[in-house]
């Protein structure tokens, strides 16, 4: 799918940036394009793939998968520090690191913005797939599935970060009915309602993963809009609907060297269900310098810094005894790492994220590395965070202890509900350290206050359980959307 992603982004749809801008948020009226002139270009196999290549294409955006990205999902929480030297900001990296935030930091404008344009996007493949009559129908059918899985994939990330958000669900058409649509925030239990609904209705279409080859590889599958349905209910603490859908995602393992997983040769391995899919090289995009703006800065270095492990992440692996984690999640000065290259003592920050390193690429624009953001081992912990959670605390150890042992840990000695809910807790951090989760596992377990009090960090209850709404969407609606509580 790499392959695609990177010749489409170039074509780039055109008539769809005429049609309806990226930005939903400009409701000026655009030019529209005849539907004849769309089915005379796009009504055949591969413009009907076209459409929804784009929307993969959108996660490779600055704006979606990047700065912004690390600085409110890991910067913020105590996993990471901003990094960097210490009189680079990194535009407001600084503020999401001491918790002091506005509506007016840029990271938060950038993800909302992103993740926007990928449902409009969404939107668009949606309306048109079911015109192309030209093309092979089990295709559309598949590519609509997969649509509702990204469309879904990123409602889950807009509801987590910012609670209430508007719905979406169809192409902006600049009505009166529709600009209150973009600006009229829906409640939570909404959102997660029509997430569920998307991912429902894509399990219908979508194949195993098994039966993706070639350059087809990476695109969204049956188990993973399972293990995204299963994680939505986790977020809503519905149990058993966790455990009912985590017994659906099958045919997936373990990757017995943790390390493997975050090699270009251990991408979209058995354990992988969904990733971002980035490709590196000359006209060959990944995500737009996710590696450099995290790779070690200084003598030595090849990237800008930022998003550092914390003194209290490297505290945790040591605690556990989790050297094989640590050592693969963690690039602590001075070390060779896995291709050879040496990090030496002249590097600023004492700590860089190993999970985001590019061995072709180091200091490119674009490089090859993916970003895992499902993988078997999380579920395999929802499934015992769930069991766990319904009393089943001895069954709910047989999954924890599988996720353990691959990384050359013992079974735990917990034995109580409450000893395995902590213990289950303490694996998640290290097992998806610096994936993106950590904040928002945080929050929904209640632990934040303490865990930021922990690291220095003052955690406003009643507040910073959600992020602040971007102030430009606010002033935008003109009275028809509120501000988040306390921003």
């Amino acid at each position: 799918m790499k392959k695609k992603i990177i010749f489409l982004s170039v074509l780039s749809l055109g008539f769809l940036n005429q049609n309806c801008s990226d930005d939903y948020l400009d409701t000026r009226p655009t030019e529209q394009v005849a539907l004849e002139d769309i089915l005379s270009e796009y009504n055949n196999n591969a413009g009907a793939e076209s459409f929804v290549t784009s929307i993969y294409s959108k996660y490779l955006d600055w704006n979606i998968s990047s700065f912004a990205w690390i600085g409110i999902s890991s910067i913020t929480s105590d996993d990471a520090d901003k990094g960097s030297s210490p009189g680079d900001s990194g535009s407001d990296k600084d503020v999401l690191d001491q918790l002091t935030f506005s509506s007016t930091s840029p990271s938060f404008q950038d993800v909302w913005e992103g993740h926007y344009q990928a449902i409009n996007r969404s939107n668009q493949a949606l309306k048109y797939l079911p015109l192309l009559d030209k093309a092979d129908a089990s295709l559309r059918s598949r590519l609509e599935g997969e649509a509702k899985f990204l469309r879904a994939f990123s409602y889950f990330i807009l509801v987590r970060s910012y609670g209430d958000v508007p719905l979406v669900n169809r192409v902006f058409e600049n009505t009166e009915e529709d600009r209150n649509m973009v600006f009229t925030r829906k409640s939570k239990a909404e959102i997660y309602a029509f997430i569920e609904s998307d991912l429902q209705s894509a399990i219908a279409t979508l194949p195993q993963k098994s039966a993706y080859t070639g350059d087809n590889v990476g695109r969204a599958s049956k188990g993973a809009a399972y293990a995204l349905l299963a994680k939505v209910a986790l977020y809503q603490k519905k149990w058993q609907q966790v455990i009912d859908n985590c017994d659906q995602v099958t045919g997936y393992s373990l990757t017995p060297n943790f390390q493997d997983i975050y090699k270009v040769s251990g991408e979209n391995n058995p354990e992988s269900i969904f990733e971002i899919q980035g490709k590196g090289g000359p006209s060959q995009p990944g995500i737009q310098q996710y590696s450099q703006v995290q790779g070690a800065r200084g003598a030595g270095g090849w990237g800008w810094g930022f998003n550092t492990p914390s003194q209290s992440l490297v505290d945790a692996f040591n605690a556990e005894g989790d050297t094989e984690r640590r050592d693969a999640t963690i690039i602590i000065k001075p070390t060779t790492l896995y291709d050879g290259r040496v990090v030496p003592t002249t590097v600023e920050n004492n700590y860089y994220n190993y999970k985001a390193y590019s061995s072709a690429f180091t200091g490119d624009d674009d490089s090859d590395t993916n970003i895992r953001y499902l993988r078997y081992s999380e579920v395999l912990l929802m499934k015992a965070e769930a069991l766990n959670e319904l009393g089943q605390t001895s069954n709910a150890a047989t999954f924890l202890n599988q996720v353990r042992n691959r990384a050359g840990l013992a079974n735990t000695i917990a034995t109580s509900q409450a000893d395995i809910r902590t213990a289950i807790y303490r694996e998640r951090r290290l097992e998806l350290a610096m994936e993106h989760d950590r904040w928002f596992d945080l929050v929904r377990t209640g632990q934040a206050a303490a865990a930021m009090s922990a690291n220095g960090k003052t955690f406003k209850v009643g507040t910073h359980e959600v992020f602040p709404i971007p102030n430009k969407f606010i002033l935008e609606a003109k009275g028809l959307a509120s501000q988040n509580l306390g921003y």
